[in-house]
């Protein structure tokens, strides 16, 4: 039994995805594996993340809360 084709949502290629593959499923094994190689973007994702949201909390609190004087 052939295993299913699947589209990198990375570089949209075509890969199979076979079980135990490492990484997402919906990722090729060279972009799954490339992802893992770098934990420092995904630090500064999270960073970004974090600091997105405050910014949001904060603007969705002064439009609620602001004064029509």
């Amino acid at each position: 039994m052939p295993f299913p084709k699947k589209i990198c949502a990375v570089c949209e290629e075509e890969f199979e995805l076979k079980p135990g593959k490492p990484g997402f499923a919906n990722r090729c094994p060279e972009c799954s594996v490339a992802d893992e190689a770098d934990p420092a973007s995904s630090d500064t994702k999270q960073t970004t993340d974090r600091e997105q949201a405050a910014a949001r909390r904060h603007a969705m609190k002064d439009l609620l809360y602001r004064k029509d004087s």
